[in-house]
């Protein structure tokens, strides 16, 4: 049962407040939790969970703003962190963005959907399609009637007929002129290449994203060419987890508009699509840098928006790079970013010049860590059908 939920700047101030039962807790826990983080640096934003000498924390952290929730009793950590991941996406759907502006500028929306959200400390109602029946989403006619009658509300008099479906999630009035249903895999991929090439750690973060505009209240069924690469799924409320356990095949019924369905990984991969071969050496204060981007593993789609940054140590005084394609800019902070955007046919990218090391330094013994970027269209391991 969570007690209290607060909204923090990125200065640790406490914008938003919201008591849920009838145990008052003190702001006094906001000022220990932010004594904390400045003591301790930026690791301990990190922890979801948070054991205090009077409390219990949950936090996250999306967009600068803390969402920073207590309790005195214990209770599933999960169900903590979850429901404060629904509110943050509940804001930024309904305030379209999120950042401390636009939560001053909306504390009556703010205040509204968290009455509706929780009840007496534990989650009631979180499904966006429902909320907004229930409170209107803020816009330029709203806050002008509100202004001339003086009345703040934006709850709805009547109660939505899903709150009381078996499908809480999707009304069942909804009517289109053409039925359509879009697919989306989005994925990421987290690589790790030692400084012989090794691949040392590959794997894949994937989200299945859908937009549904369908009539009525339709039972849909997507299946996957490759189910049992995926590892650590998660599921909509909406996904009937029989069908999955016993075929791998995700039977629903969706939510009206753009929605998650699912998030997974596909671990221990084999290989990335393209390489970097970065070479190092230096003497007499001086070091020579070479870099080369290419293909490692043709995807058969155009690989673009390649981007390599690497920061330079602090010993180094001055760089001096080019780079036969791309563009290459070193920021004050000695951060380089090499903007490649797409492989040629004729030539490999490559990136060379010298540093200056500092006086007395005649050889270079930290090696930056070089991060690349890549956006690759229309490829995925796991190719959807839905019926």
């Amino acid at each position: 049962m969570l007690q209290s939920i607060f909204l923090l700047s990125d200065s640790g101030a406490v914008m938003l407040e919201k008591q849920l039962t009838g145990h008052r807790i003190d702001r006094s826990i906001c000022a220990w939790f932010w004594d904390q983080i400045v003591s301790q640096g930026d690791s301990y934003k990190q922890q979801p969970v948070i054991a205090s000498p009077t409390h219990y924390l949950f936090q996250i952290v999306r967009e600068g703003i803390t969402f920073l929730a207590c309790t005195q009793v214990e209770m599933p950590p999960l169900m903590g962190i979850e429901f404060l991941c629904r509110v943050a996406d509940v804001l930024s759907d309904y305030l379209e963005g999120l950042n401390e502006d636009v939560i001053k500028d909306n504390f009556v929306i703010v205040y509204e959907l968290l009455d509706e959200m929780i009840d007496n400390g534990f989650p009631l109602t979180t499904e966006p399609n429902i909320l907004r029946e229930m409170i209107a989403p803020p816009n330029i006619v709203s806050k002008m009637l509100s202004v001339v009658t003086g009345n703040s509300s934006n709850v709805s008099d009547t109660l939505p007929g899903a709150t009381a479906s078996c499908v809480p999630w999707r009304t069942t009035d909804i009517k289109y002129a053409n039925n359509e249903v879009y697919v989306d895999l989005v994925e990421e991929m987290d690589a790790i290449i030692n400084r012989d090439g090794v691949l040392v750690k590959c794997e894949v973060y994937g989200e299945v994203q859908v937009n549904s505009h369908i009539t009525g209240v339709p039972d849909l069924t997507l299946s996957f060419t490759n189910p049992s690469i995926m590892d650590d799924v998660r599921f909509h409320p909406c996904v009937r987890f029989r069908p999955w356990e016993s075929h791998h095949i995700l039977s629903f019924v969706p939510p009206d508009g753009l929605f998650k369905l699912m998030s997974y990984r596909v671990k221990k991969l084999k290989s990335t699509p393209i390489y970097v071969k970065p070479q190092i050496t230096s003497d007499d204060g001086t070091c020579r840098v070479n870099v080369m981007v290419g293909i490692r593993n043709d995807p058969g789609k155009m690989i673009d928006s390649i981007t390599v940054q690497f920061q330079l140590p602090s010993c180094v005084l001055s760089a001096d790079l080019t780079a036969n394609h791309g563009a290459v800019t070193i920021f004050s902070n000695k951060m380089c970013t090499w903007s490649i955007d797409r492989i040629p046919k004729d030539r490999a990218p490559a990136l060379s010049g010298t540093l200056m090391l500092e006086a007395g330094l005649k050889r270079l013994n930290v090696f930056p860590t070089f991060q690349v970027g890549f956006r690759i269209q229309g490829v995925a391991p796991l190719w959807p059908a839905i019926r």
